[in-house]
């Protein structure tokens, strides 16, 4: 993944609310024999509550040249405040058989996490990194789940 490589990581709860993070740290990898995605997400983010109501997430990807400026404002708006920032942001809501995602996206990921832990300053082997990166101690849970599907948008 590069630096302008965000996408946004988006739940409903089961009353049917959706909302919306962005985000950029993350890894693809294999674990317990399922492909799998990581994301972190920080304590105090919204989207965190939905993910743990409905036990499921997507990963949506963007155009970054042409998108960034509405993957910002994602990123700075909380759904808790701001209830309508996904259409606020430019963005369409839809769904990928049941899955929330955008209309404007390119690639989505649906997952199912099964392990999630919050990072402990402790086990940083570099101290002044978890400094640099939580200088607010809001140290961010892990998410590991495992990709249910995988879709490429196509746009005329």
């Amino acid at each position: 993944m590069r630096n302008n490589d965000w996408y946004l990581v988006t739940a409903t709860k089961s009353k049917g609310q959706t909302n919306a993070l962005t985000a950029a740290w993350g890894a693809f990898g294999n674990l317990c024999e399922k492909p799998t995605m990581t994301v972190y997400i920080r304590p105090q983010r919204y989207t965190k509550k939905l993910i743990d109501d409905s036990n499921s997430l997507t990963l949506t990807y963007f155009d970054f040249a042409k998108y960034g400026k509405a993957l910002g404002y994602m990123g700075s708006h909380s759904g808790a405040d701001d209830p309508d920032k996904i259409k606020e942001a430019g963005l369409t809501l839809t769904d990928l058989n049941g899955a929330p995602t955008y209309e404007e996206g390119r690639y989505v990921f649906v997952l199912k996490p099964f392990f999630v832990q919050q990072l402990d300053p402790e086990h940083f082997l570099d101290q002044e990194l978890a400094k640099a990166c939580f200088p607010d101690k809001d140290y961010s849970y892990m998410y590991i789940s495992e990709i249910v599907e995988a879709y490429e948008i196509i746009h005329d």
